[in-house]
């Protein structure tokens, strides 16, 4: 297959959607009311000014299509831990501390066991990220929601928000040839590219076990939680070492580093091992290397982008809440 044709074909085509959101932005640009946001264009999470010195910073993010793994598995008490990390970790990436977020859960039918597991998933996030949950909304939406199967259908999204100093926020601006790119192991897919995963796996059931998966059930690795950050990140900002970039790495695997600063070049030349479920994935689906490289993380989640030399003090700071953490690669000209 062309380099984007496998996940069109899965009903998700890339280029159509930046297109999308694009024309989503131009209007939304054209608002007509105070200006109080900080300037990060492309960036992770946004920033608006509160007083001379402190910004809140926020992101809104669900969990996409691996609601229909836990939909179909009866597994839904772990999808909560996802919706809170694919938001606490674009916010830190500004820099700023993430404090508290409200969910918002659709449903076909509210069922109130199936309510309390999605929120075991939601307290155990909250609880890694150190965040708080004051509130959130539930939505009954039989019109709307279609379960796999009916009426076991949800949607669960969730607004994360955090503080930050405005002149210690992590713009990017400051990233410069010659600086390390300090990676983090993912736990696996995370949650991006499910539509392409589900796609490429259909042909097994949730309970195989692939040799490529070491006794693992298919199940089993396309539920892995989505791995937080925060700790591991705020921990490196409350250092000595100056950082110049972070990276929450979605969808587009490390193309995202260019949301940074898009004028530099970034060469990963070290990439961290890939967890075995992308191999299968790419096997069974016949994706190529270059639109697998563009879906998913490729097993790396999340970049620090620090002085070269001092990558080695990041990365021990790191893999201490992190194992495996390690320098990737360079910033080049």
């Amino acid at each position: 297959m062309a380099e984007a044709d496998a996940y069109a074909a899965a009903g998700v085509d890339i280029d159509e959607s930046d297109r999308a959101v694009d024309a989503l932005v131009g209007v939304l640009k054209g608002i007509d009311a105070p200006r109080r946001t900080v300037d990060l264009p492309g960036h992770f999470a946004s920033v608006v000014r509160v007083t001379d010195d402190l910004g809140i910073a926020f992101a809104t993010d669900g969990v996409g299509s691996k609601l229909i793994v836990a939909e179909e598995t009866g597994r839904i008490d772990t999808v909560g831990i996802d919706c809170v990390a694919m938001n606490v970790n674009d916010v830190i990436c500004v820099g700023a501390e993430p404090i508290a977020l409200v969910d918002y859960i659709a449903v076909e039918r509210a069922d109130p066991d199936r309510l309390a597991q999605i929120a075991k998933g939601l307290a155990a996030g909250a609880e890694q990220a150190g965040v708080e949950i004051p509130g959130g909304e539930v939505a009954v939406l039989p019109e709307l929601i279609r379960g796999h199967p009916s009426p076991q259908g949800f949607d669960l999204c969730a607004s994360v928000i955090g503080t930050v100093a405005l002149d210690a926020i992590v713009t990017g601006r400051e990233v410069a040839p010659g600086d390390a790119l300090v990676g983090l192991p993912s736990s696996g897919l995370h949650s991006n590219g499910y539509t392409l995963a589900r796609r490429a796996l259909s042909s097994l059931d949730y309970d195989d076990t692939p040799p490529e998966l070491g006794g693992q059930t298919v199940a089993d690795v396309l539920l892995e939680p989505t791995t937080i950050y925060v700790r591991a990140v705020l921990e490196l900002l409350r250092s000595d070492i100056p950082v110049h970039g972070l990276a929450h790495i979605t969808g587009g695997g490390t193309d995202n580093l260019a949301r940074l600063r898009g004028d530099v070049t970034y060469t990963v030349d070290d990439p961290l091992p890939v967890p075995p479920v992308f191999g299968l994935v790419q096997r069974l689906g016949g994706v190529s290397d270059a639109e697998m490289r563009r879906v998913f993380n490729m097993g790396c989640g999340f970049v620090c982008v620090v002085p070269a030399d001092r990558a080695g003090d990041a990365t021990d700071l790191l893999a201490a809440h992190h194992p495996g953490a390690r320098r990737i690669g360079t910033v080049e000209p």
